[in-house]
Formats: structure tokens, sequence, C-alpha cells
């Protein structure tokens, strides 16, 4: 793919899209297949990756366009009900490649393992008895896969912290010993619950207390990506708004969301309505991505905005992302459900670390996007005028009747069910 702008994609009918995507990235038949088929995800395939299957269930499954990131063009698979999103991120992505793109990095790649251990006769000195043996604890780790070593991967450090010590609750008191993997570019679950259950005797014979829970930590705050964008305010004018207008609107907005958790967690969802359809198309764990990311909005003590935005100097709008990205590029379902394998394809991803890296800059333009509507003509215009079709479907339209009755809509300004089937009768006659 030379480039991730593909203009008028939105006009394509579907099969034309399918023609496009088959000839610039040279599919398979079987890959070009798997996006026409309602059974890629074969029931006998679902039902050895969870219980009790009956079925699969779909989501809409879109690419997000124009993204430029650290000079590389990507197509970004979204798997995704909601309407106005793919729309939304391709938007600002499309601005901000005109500013340069956006520029991403990787700060560590590290998951954690926590053993838990209570009933120590000393807290502190089983701490530092685990420190002083934590090369012995680090080396058992590493001998209880030595698959991942083997690739470069393993056991890079260990701490422990005591919690509770004076709580005069025996339950409360534990000693909490976590341990920092390198899984290479798996997201490593089952890899780190084998190592922590595996050092799990040692760990009670060191401190002399009883372990309990032994398991990864979903907390990934040493597997950090970032994302940065700067816009220039004329990228930004949108009808009679002018850019400096928009801009001062986003920070202003920005500043609600830092300053105040009820608005947070709305402008934090507007985030994660980019950041989750990419985690689930490409097979990996949205709830442990979605736990991380609003735990790290908290660390601080106060849950605030995941994005920061600003003005420079220049008088340009100033975006950023950091958050722990918890996934991974082989294991779990991403190589085994076929669109997730499709979609780490068609995104040309070398690495897990790579992934991660696109995942927050859809993260950062979904959350542009949304601020962007809110300062200017509101969010409802552009979400309902998308969302159109799916109220005309729902009022009972079909085949060339739902592009009709959506318009329709739009026009009255009445997008709701009761006007859809209103129109659909009135169609009939």
């Amino acid at each position: 793919m030379t480039s991730s702008r593909i203009p008028g994609f939105y006009n394509m009918t579907v099969e034309e899209r399918r023609a496009l995507l088959r000839e610039a990235f040279t599919l398979t038949d079987a890959e070009t297949q798997n996006l026409s088929n309602a059974d890629a995800l074969t029931v006998g395939k679902a039902d050895n990756m969870i219980e009790n299957v009956i079925g699969t269930y779909q989501l809409p499954f879109g690419l997000g366009l124009n993204f430029l990131i650290n000079g590389k063009e990507y197509v970004v698979p979204m798997a995704i009900e909601e309407a106005s999103v793919v729309a939304s991120a391709s938007h600002i992505a499309k601005i901000v490649r005109e500013a340069g793109g956006f520029r991403t990095e990787s700060k560590e790649r590290l998951m954690i393992g926590q053993i838990q251990v209570v009933g120590c006769p000393d807290f502190q000195e089983a701490k530092q008895q685990i420190l002083r043996q934590k090369d012995i604890l680090m080396k058992a780790a590493d001998d209880a896969y030595p698959s991942i070593v083997s690739r470069g991967g393993g056991v890079r450090d260990l701490d422990v912290r005591v919690l509770n010590e004076n709580d005069a609750s025996s339950y409360s008191k534990m000693l909490v010993m976590h341990i920092y993997v390198d899984t290479c570019d798996a997201m490593g679950a089952n890899m780190i619950n084998t190592m922590v259950e595996s050092i799990a005797p040692i760990v009670e014979e060191i401190t002399k207390g009883k372990v309990h829970l032994r398991i990864l930590s979903n907390y990934a705050d040493r597997s950090l990506a970032t994302a940065k964008c700067v816009i220039p305010p004329h990228l930004l004018k949108t009808g009679s708004f002018a850019g400096e207008e928009v801009r001062d609107g986003v920070i202003h907005a920005y500043e609600f969301a830092a300053s105040d958790p009820y608005r947070a967690v709305t402008h934090n969802k507007g985030i994660m309505n980019g950041i989750d359809p990419v985690v689930i198309a490409t097979g990996n764990d949205w709830r442990a991505v979605e736990a991380g990311a609003h735990a790290y909005a908290a660390r601080n003590g106060h849950y605030g905005s995941m994005t920061t935005w600003s003005k420079d100097e220049e008088g340009n709008l100033v975006g950023e992302i950091e958050l722990p990205m918890s996934i991974g590029t082989v294991g779990g379902a991403t190589r085994v459900h076929p669109l997730a394998d499709f979609s780490l394809s068609v995104m040309q991803i070398e690495s897990a670390e790579e992934l991660a890296q696109v995942i927050v800059a859809v993260g950062l333009a979904q959350n542009l996007g949304a601020l962007k509507a809110l300062a200017t003509d509101g969010i409802q215009k552009g979400h309902m005028a998308l969302h159109s079709r799916s109220v005309a479907i729902a009022g009972g339209a079909t085949g060339e009747m739902i592009d009709v009755i959506a318009k329709q809509l739009v026009e009255q300004q009445e997008i709701r069910v009761g006007k859809a089937k209103e129109l659909v009768e009135q169609y009939k006659q």
C-alpha cells in the first residue's frame, strides 16, 4: 500500500472496496473470501476458543484511513458497531497527515506478574530476603518458560512491596512481589502465569509466609505507548469557525475532562472508541487494555483525561497520549481468528511494539474528532447523520430504500425510529 489516503473510499460499494484492497495488498483468494464470508470464524473454531458455544457474533469491520505514523502509511482495521467512529478517526488522520503525521514511541515493553504472600512472621525481613535472592528467583522464573528466553525475552527485573503493614486486620497485611517480563511479541498472560506459579513455592520458603494469588497484572505501566500530533490552526478551520477558535475550544474541552471525573469518563470513552476497535480487530484482549487505560488515567489519585491538549509557542494545537498497552501479535486469538490475522497483515505490523503505537495514535485521533465536533457544531450533527442508516433499517427500510429513508431523516432533522417507520410506510404506498 503506497498510501493510506484513498479518496472516495466512503462512496465505493463494499465490493469495490474489497477489490481495491485485494490489489493493494495482493490478498489471497482465502483472505478475500474471509471478508465476504459470514462464517470466516467457523462455529467449530469458535468452539475451541471458548466454552458453551452456540454460534458467533459479528461486528461491522471497517478501515480507518489516512494514517501517517512515524512516516509510515497505515490502513487500520476497526471492528465496532457505533456510527461515526471510523469516519471521525479517518477525518482527523487526514488533518494530522497534512501537519506531518503522528509521532509515536514505546518506552518499554515489560509485562507484570504478581505473587501475593500473607502470614509472614516479619514482613520487612521477608521483603529483604526476597531482594537478597532476587537473581535466584528471576532465573527460576526464566527456567519455567525457557522458550521465551530463547527468543530473546524473559524476566528483566523484580521488586517487592509490603501493603497495609500497620493495618490491624490480618487479612489486609500482605507482601506483593512483581516480576517484569519481556514477552517479545506476545501479550504473555499464560507465560507470566506459568512463571509466577512455578516460583511460588520458593517465595513461600524465603518469606515463611503463604502464597495466595499468583497471576499477571493487566496494569501494564511498564509497557507504555505514546503518540503526539502538532497541528497548525489553519488546518482546524471548520465552517464558520476559525482555526484558532477550534484550537481553543479543544483545549477548553480537555481542561474540563482533566478537572472533572464526570466529564473525564465520557471523554475517555471517546478515546477508547478509537482504541478498542483496533484491539478487537487484531484479536487482542480489549478488556485488559480498557482496564489498564482507566487505571492509568487515575494514577495520580484523581481520574482525569487520558490525553493532553495544549498550544505551543507558534500557536499550534499539540495533542499527546500515553497509555499502557498489554497487546500482542502472536498467540491467543491474534492468529486463530482469520480476520485478526488479516488485520495485522493489512497494517503490515512487524511487532507488538509497533501495533501498540498505532493503537494509541488512533485513540488520539478519535479524541480530537470528538473534541473538535463538541467545540464547533456539536457532537450530534455528524454522528446522527451517519447513524441515520441504522435508524432507517430499524424502521423497516431494506435495500435501496435505506439510503432514501436515511436522507429524508437527515433533511427533516428527525432521526428516530418512529419517523423512519412513518417514512417507510409512505415509501411503500
